[in-house]
């Protein structure tokens, strides 16, 4: 990541409502500000304008995940923003008063948000991180055939016998044990009963 700080002085201006998408446009194409620093300071304004009656909180994650699926982030969709912000909600609220109060000013206090939006950033790494080294380790302890059928549930979002016979090769007995093992440590949940049970990576 490139260290261009976000000061007060010579802050840009806040984008005007109806002119964002051309701002954002803009803003992406100026080799000056840092992809992050714009989507930051986009999503402040956002919610600083309050476009729906509820649920912008929600969707202002959305358009973040959106906005840094474009600025080439593709690890976003695989750790939950939502459960970050969740967890940090005074900061969250604290960071975004401050800087809301300033946006009307000639010149906008980008500084508390931005502190706030990279740090959400950068635990937002640090769960992904934690979250393949403990697959890692799930994966290594873990039979070859056992590996196989949980990867497929992992892929698909489900795996059933029938499945799970398909593609290792191996008996409906003993795919059946290895599936119940799997379930019994906890890897996979099953849903149903008899025939038409099936299971989901927890």
């Amino acid at each position: 990541m490139r260290r261009e700080k976000a000061s007060v002085s010579g802050s840009p201006r806040r984008p005007r409502s109806k002119r964002r998408p051309a701002w954002l446009r803009d803003q992406a194409g100026d080799a000056a500000l840092h992809p992050l620093l714009v989507i930051a300071m986009f999503v402040v304004v956002f919610l600083e304008i309050h476009p729906f009656q509820d649920g912008n909180g929600r969707l202002s994650r959305v358009l973040t995940t959106l906005l840094l699926l474009r600025a080439g982030y593709a690890y976003v969709p695989y750790s939950s923003l939502e459960s970050i912000v969740e967890q940090s909600k005074a900061a969250y609220y604290l960071a975004l008063r401050r800087t809301q109060a300033t946006l009307r000013s000639p010149e906008p206090d980008w500084n508390p948000w931005i502190a706030f939006f990279l740090q959400v950033m950068r635990q937002q790494k640090r769960n992904l991180e934690r979250k393949i080294e403990r697959e890692h380790i799930v994966l290594g302890a873990l039979p070859e055939l056992s590996v196989q059928i949980l990867e497929f549930a992992l892929e698909t979002g489900r795996v059933t016998i029938a499945d799970a016979v398909r593609i290792t090769g191996h008996s409906r007995g003993t795919v059946r044990d290895h599936v119940k093992a799997l379930s019994k440590a906890g890897h996979l949940v099953p849903h149903g009963a008899g025939r038409g049970t099936w299971y989901g990576p927890t």
